[in-house]
């Protein structure tokens, strides 16, 4: 035992082993007056068992089963807690369909393979001794089967259909109901005849545990889990009774009494069952205790009548039943004490008026004494209409009032004697807020103040302290108090909340509160400005003072100031300077004889005010002139004049009335003296009589009524130009490769020139044989090179053609006269692609190859290549076969070819220069028609090539070659600027109807859709972006939809600008066209008449030297021939004529054409092609039923390289 305690503290580690001291310990406490006993105390050591040994034999199961692990812990105490682990310590995972039981067992609803393992390892951890025990390992092993069968469900735990469950009052009632099944089962809970308390469940182990929290009789009932998946259900009912150990109802009191007074001591409790109360006096069953004849015992009262001093004593109360019990000791004391005040003599009230005042008078006394209250020192007795007197002693003024202060005097009284005590009241005025905080609306970034204004008594301290949602207001610098003011800067949306002001005094405490509202700011331009003033009124200063709008929300950062000169240019606003936003006042430089007026513009990041109020006006005195007119010039506009031009000054820098300009000059190299002229309201002036371009010096100084302004700045200028008069020499050409010649002159004399040198301009044209050229205005190109140069390059040049050239001077004023036309000849160069390659008449082993010559030969065909291979069914390619073709031939069989074979093929064209472009196409051996049969197994085969004629009256019917699937391919396209020549090969059935996809490559825009008119297997893209890659391919529509691989091609360049000839417009052309053919038939009328001997006439002459590149429009296809320049206006025959494209392809010509020369409208392409205008004109018509958009005509054009 401590000293001086009732603890018995026991030492086991010292004194011995735990199991010594197993038992039940009571503690009394006793002196004279009696003895009081604790409830009982148990003492068990806590125990933590070994498992017993067993020996586990692998469980074998096959999938789909279920499966129960026992674990079966041994006993311990306190119980242990169970879990399952494998050897690694890692916990099992447990899930809907693998738990663990409340009895620590693990239970399969069904088993999978993958609940293969050795090592189920039931643990048992006891914490009281921290320790933990383990049961030796399961091993589980499950068979696969190929099929099982799914059942419905059925209870592991709890068994039968029910079950009872007991739980005591208070603790946690948990409800366990486990299922096995095929699909896995899952668990729901209800209860019969009511509801499931919703505070007090929840739900473990996967809703497989119900759990009810604070159980109480009232939970008592049955209990249901279904157990349910796709092929049934399985109920079970658990019947609850919730027991109870006992628990107070009325427990017994301490009971002061005095003698021969009557009291009763009561001891009510309950349980379930119902408890057994039994009364013991000082530690002793009531019923061996002395008897006392002031006491009787009726069940769980004990009533005492004219009680004793010897009747003091301690009474022990025991509610029993078989789940616990309860003791409580009661104090019975008899005394005889005459009164005694508790109360501190003497004690001070304050109370605030209108409040209740609770006077203390806490006494003591045996018998229990009478109390009265008086007021003052001669006060009658305080009645209870206008008092309220408490058991206790104590006076209650319900609402104090100034007259309630004073002096209250407490008697107390019983037959033992008296005891009284004074106490004293004041009462203070209330404290009160005059003074709200309001709601405010505060945009975000803004500021507010809350206001709070506070009156108390002034006797009294008063404290003010603010809170923000009835806690402290954040430890932020924004916040801050000034005296009744609660200020908050830079608002954010934290601070949208209740703010309160708290005043309290030692006695009372008021409050008030108000909401702020923070909203998102309202951002916009600033007010303008307002109550503009100009003070410190100076000549040539002022200072401009003005208040800023406000801001709204947005910082102003700079103030515009503008002002207006009435006397000029009345009612237009000019710009004078800038100051920064935090700046309202602005010293102003002002400019002689201008009558100023002002405003100001404030401007944020959102944008300017609108203009503030027009300030005073202020009229500044005249002076001279500050500056002279600028951009002064002095060019001749004829070879006999000097032109001198300049900007005259605004009103506002004449700086006074009468504002003029001194003209003056003389020539730059001569000893003449100055020449001037004064002039008004004029920017111009004439110098006549003057020689051809020469240099003179010019100036313009301004004046008015008061005086001159600064000398000027003298400048040079020109006389008027004149036209060169010498042309270049020694021109000779230099042919570079077959597209590409460079030209060389000398330079003419620098005097010849009489202006300024532009550069030399180079005209050269493609000659015709001479009939054509007596019949046809030539087509001449114009290249110009800027500067003094000596040399050109001449791009984009036909090959194996003649050309003639010569060469200008230019200057400001034109051209000079041109040089000695120089002749030279371009080589022969590879030529284009054949025009097309069909292949025709497919048979059993034979195929017959039909191709029109290039429509650019570029020189003379030496012949043509043909390669073909045959193509296997997985796509293989097979030997090269190579053949040479005579330049003559159009057309080709080639025989004994394998049957049902599909071959593919190369053709070009040659000339002396190298072999031209290829083209491809594929075809396929097939039966023909007569039914053919094939060639026997292992018969030789030799492939025979015969040619046919070279030209055919008649052209044999084409069949195409029956494709294997239908498909669209070979699909290409021939762009321009603006637009694009789509083609494909179709294979398959026939009246298929196309349709064209394209868009921009690398982009993820839609497919545009164009549809095809007809079945034809070209069209024309039009309305395309110059230098743009587009992506294109070509559908079918209907039911056989299919769609081609895709083709990128690139538009060309944007050609510069070509001039409009009137050759080009429409009605020219017609009209020509009709005077052309009004005096074609008066010759042939003529020539009839006179050459009646014999002679061609007209028409047979011109067939007769027709010219070769002119070709028709091909009759099969629809497709255009190439034309050469026609000059004569009459329409052809069999198609309309279109021009060359006149771009220089990157092919034709592989050189660098950076230095070839200089000009504004002629550019090269970063490939190094050509883009020009040429001078000429040439006649057109459009296109009949291609859809493909043509190049317009270059006319009358010309071409300058930079």
């Amino acid at each position: 035992m401590l000293p001086n305690s009732g603890t018995l503290v026991i030492s086991i580690t010292i004194e011995g082993k735990a199991e010594t001291y197993e038992g039940v310990y009571q503690c009394t406490a006793r002196n004279e007056r009696g003895a009081a006993i604790s409830n009982n105390i148990i003492i068990r050591p806590s125990r933590s068992p070994l498992w017993t040994k067993e020996k586990l034999e692998q469980i074998t199961i096959l999938k789909g089963q279920s499966l129960v692990l026992p674990c079966r812990p041994p006993l311990g105490l306190p119980p242990p807690i169970i879990f399952w682990m494998d050897n690694s310590f890692q916990r099992l995972p447990q899930s809907e369909r693998v738990s663990q039981g409340l009895n620590g067992d693990l239970y399969f609803s069904n088993v999978l393979p993958e609940d293969t393992r050795e090592d189920y390892v039931c643990y048992a951890r006891f914490n009281h001794t921290q320790t933990i025990q383990q049961k030796q390992p399961i091993s589980v092993k499950v068979h696969s089967t190929k099929s099982y069968i799914e059942r419905p469900p059925k209870l592991l735990s709890p068994e039968g259909r029910t079950s009872h469950k007991e739980e005591l009052r208070e603790n946690v009632l948990s409800l366990e109901c486990i299922a096995e099944g095929l699909p896995t089962p899952s668990i729901t809970w209800t209860k019969e005849d009511g509801e499931l308390p919703i505070n007090r469940t929840s739900y473990t182990n996967f809703r497989k545990t119900l759990n009810i929290n604070l159980v109480s009789e009232a939970d008592s009932g049955k209990y249901k889990c279904t157990a349910r998946n796709p092929l049934g259900f399985v109920e079970h009912t658990i019947s609850v009774t919730v027991k109870a150990a006992p628990y107070w109802i009325t427990a017994p009191k301490n009971l002061v009494l005095s003698p021969g007074e009557d009291g009763t001591l009561i001891c009510r409790a309950n349980g379930n069952p119902k408890p057994k109360i039994s009364w013991l006096t000082n530690g002793v069953p009531i019923e061996m205790a002395p008897d006392d004849p002031s006491r009787k015992i009726d069940g769980d009262t004990i009533l005492f009548s004219d009680v004793q001093e010897s009747s003091s004593a301690v009474y022990q109360c025991n509610a029993s039943n078989e789940y616990g019990y309860l003791l409580a000791n009661a104090f019975v004391n008899v005394l005889a004490e005459p009164p005694r005040i508790l109360t501190d003599a003497n004690l001070h009230y304050q109370v605030i008026t209108d409040r209740p005042a609770m006077l203390d008078c806490a006494f003591f006394g045996s018998p229990i004494p009478t109390f009265k209250w008086f007021k003052g020192t001669k006060g009658s007795v305080l009645q209870e209409n206008t008092y309220i007197f408490h058991d206790n002693g104590t006076l209650e003024i319900p609402v104090a009032q100034k007259d309630s202060a004073g002096t209250y005097t407490c008697v107390v009284r019983n037959k033992l004697g008296m005891a009284k005590n004074d106490v004293h009241l004041e009462i203070k005025d209330p404290t009160r807020i005059i003074k709200h905080p309001e709601y405010k609306v505060v945009q975000r970034g803004g500021k507010v103040s809350f206001e709070c204004k506070v009156k108390h008594d002034p006797t009294l301290i008063a404290t003010l302290t603010w809170l923000k949602d009835n806690g402290e207001l954040p430890n932020d610098g924004r916040f801050s108090i000034d005296n009744d003011h609660l200020v908050i800067m830079n608002i954010s949306d934290e601070d949208d909340a209740t703010y309160t002001c708290v005043a309290n005094t030692s006695l009372d405490i008021v409050s008030a509160s108000a909401v702020l509202r923070v909203v998102a700011p309202v951002y916009d331009r600033p007010n303008p400005p307002f109550d503009l003033e100009l003070t410190s009124l100076l000549e040539r200063s002022v200072q401009l003072s003005w208040i800023p709008g406000d801001e709204n929300n947005s910082p102003i950062t700079d103030f515009i100031i503008e002002y207006e000169d009435s006397l000029h240019e009345p009612g237009i606003w000019h710009h004078h300077s800038d100051v920064p936003g935090t700046q309202t006042t602005a010293e102003l430089k002002l400019s002689p004889y201008v009558k100023y007026s002002f405003r100001v513009i404030a401007v944020n990041s959102i944008g300017r005010s609108l203009p503030s109020e027009v300030s005073e006006y202020y009229m500044t005195k005249a002076a001279e002139p500050e500056e002279n007119p600028t951009a002064v010039e002095g060019i001749g506009s004829e070879p006999d004049n000097l032109v001198i031009t300049w900007q005259p000054l605004k009103g506002f820098d004449s700086n006074g009335p009468g504002l003029q300009y001194k003209v003056s000059w003389r020539q730059k190299d001569g000893d003449d003296e100055w020449t001037s002229v004064v002039v008004a309201n004029v920017s111009k002036y004439i110098v006549s009589g003057t020689p051809t371009f020469v240099p003179y010096l010019v100036k313009v100084q301004a004046l008015n009524d008061v005086g001159f302004a600064p000398e000027p700045v003298i400048i040079i200028g020109h006389s008027g130009e004149d036209l060169p008069m010498v042309a270049p020499s020694n021109v000779h050409v230099n042919v570079v490769n077959s597209t590409l010649a460079e030209v060389h002159w000398e330079p003419v004399p620098p005097k010849s020139i009489r202006g300024h040198l532009k550069g030399y301009r180079i005209y050269y044209w493609k000659v015709k044989n001479s009939s054509k050229r007596n019949k046809r205005h030539v087509e001449k190109k114009i290249l110009t090179f800027n500067g003094n140069k000596t040399h050109g390059m001449l791009p984009g040049l036909e090959p194996f053609s003649h050309y003639m050239l010569n060469v200008r001077v230019v200057n400001g004023k034109g051209e000079g006269p041109a040089s000695v036309d120089r002749v030279f000849n371009t080589p022969e160069g590879v030529p284009s692609a054949p025009l097309f390659l069909k292949i025709v008449n497919p048979t059993l082993d034979s195929l017959t190859l039909e191709w029109d010559p290039p429509s650019h030969p570029n020189g003379i065909l030496t012949a043509y290549t043909l390669k073909f291979q045959p193509i296997n069914s997985t796509h293989e390619l097979g030997p090269l076969v190579d053949i040479k073709i005579p330049a003559n031939m159009t057309s080709l069989i080639l025989r004994n070819l394998s049957y049902n074979t599909r071959y593919k093929f190369y053709f070009y064209a040659q000339t002396s220069a190298g072999s031209g472009s290829q083209i491809t196409e594929e075809a396929v051996t097939t039966v023909d028609e007569a039914g053919v049969h094939p060639p026997a197994v292992g018969a030789d085969k030799e492939i025979h090539f015969a040619t046919s004629p070279a030209m055919h009256t008649s052209r044999p019917t084409f069949y195409k070659v029956r494709p294997v699937n239908p498909r669209i391919r070979n699909v290409t396209a021939a762009a321009a600027e603006t637009y694009a020549n789509i083609s494909w090969e179709y294979e398959g059935p026939d009246h298929v109807h196309f349709y064209v996809e394209y868009g921009v490559a690398g982009s993820k825009e839609e497919w545009r859709k164009e549809i095809v008119n007809g079945s034809r297997s070209f069209f024309g893209l039009k309305g395309l972006l110059p230098g743009t890659s587009y992506k294109v391919r070509v559908g079918a529509e209907g039911d056989s939809g299919f769609v081609s691989s895709e083709d990128v091609f690139e538009t060309g360049p944007a050609m510069a600008s070509r001039q409009v000839d009137i050759a080009t417009q429409g009605w020219f052309i017609g009209l020509m066209c009709a005077v052309a053919l009004l005096i074609l038939i008066l010759l042939i009328v003529c020539f009839i008449r006179r050459n009646k001997g014999g002679k061609y006439p007209v028409k047979e002459k011109e067939d007769a030297h027709a010219d070769p590149e002119i070709q028709p429009m091909k009759e099969d296809d629809g497709t255009f021939g190439e034309y050469s320049d026609a000059e004569d206006h009459k329409p052809s025959k069999k198609g309309s004529r279109t021009p060359s494209d006149r771009t220089v392809k990157k092919e034709d010509s592989d050189d660098s054409l950076v230095d070839y020369g200089e000009g504004v409208n002629g550019q090269f392409n970063e490939d190094g092609s050509f883009i020009g205008q040429y001078s000429g004109k040439k006649e057109k018509e459009p296109a009949e039923g291609n859809e493909s958009s043509e190049a317009p005509s270059p006319v009358n054009a010309m071409n300058s390289f930079v």
